[in-house]
């Protein structure tokens, strides 16, 4: 039965899933600071995806695949870890060769179709372990869980985006660094708080 409960722990769990990709987006919006809202759409959206994503397969793997999950749990944070660190350094390298001040287009691209995908997955990871929380639930439980998880995680990254835009354009050619690690960062926050 869904109740009050059931939206405010969907909520909650929402916005304590949403924490690293918030992070992440104000990396975004400090790497891109002329940023257009089309594209703070497909950041924010991205992210929303995989958190919808990762709790519905975590439902499925603890409903059916419950040993072969449990086996690859204690992987999870060390492959968040590797994601973000790769993407940081990136991020580092190109603000230190003074890439970052280059064609801002070339950049959005990028992002969009490679990096952006796996933020997406480097942040929501930790999320199939949400899987196990909404294990009781029928699927359409867990399935609308999901989708207020991933609303949630679209508003705090929508907001992220823009908190990052706004420090970028003070921090100029050294955003880019400061977004790098910042991913590095909450990459080691992942490790250190399993």
């Amino acid at each position: 039965m869904m109740g009050w409960g059931f939206f405010a722990n969907s909520f909650l769990l929402g916005f304590g899933l949403a924490m690293d990709a918030f992070s992440v987006s104000i990396a975004n919006g400090l790497h891109d600071p002329t940023m257009k809202k089309t594209r703070m759409c497909l950041i924010a959206g991205t992210f929303g995806f995989f958190q919808f994503l990762m709790p519905m397969v975590g439902w499925v793997c603890v409903r059916f695949l419950t040993e072969a999950f449990s086996a690859f749990q204690p992987f999870i944070p060390w492959i968040a870890l590797f994601l973000l660190t790769y993407i940081g350094g990136k991020m580092i390298l190109e603000g230190l060769g003074g890439e970052a001040e280059t064609d801002f287009a070339e950049q959005e691209t990028a992002l969009s179709y490679r990096l952006l995908a796996v933020q997406g997955v480097a942040t929501s990871i930790d999320a199939l372990s949400t899987g196990f929380a909404i294990a009781d639930y029928h699927w359409a439980m867990a399935f609308l869980a999901s989708v207020i998880i991933a609303a949630v995680t679209f508003l705090v990254c929508m907001a992220g985006v823009r908190i990052g835009k706004r420090f970028g354009m003070k921090l100029a050619s050294r955003a880019s660094v400061l977004g790098g690690l910042i991913l590095i960062a909450i990459g080691i926050e992942i490790i250190l708080s399993k």
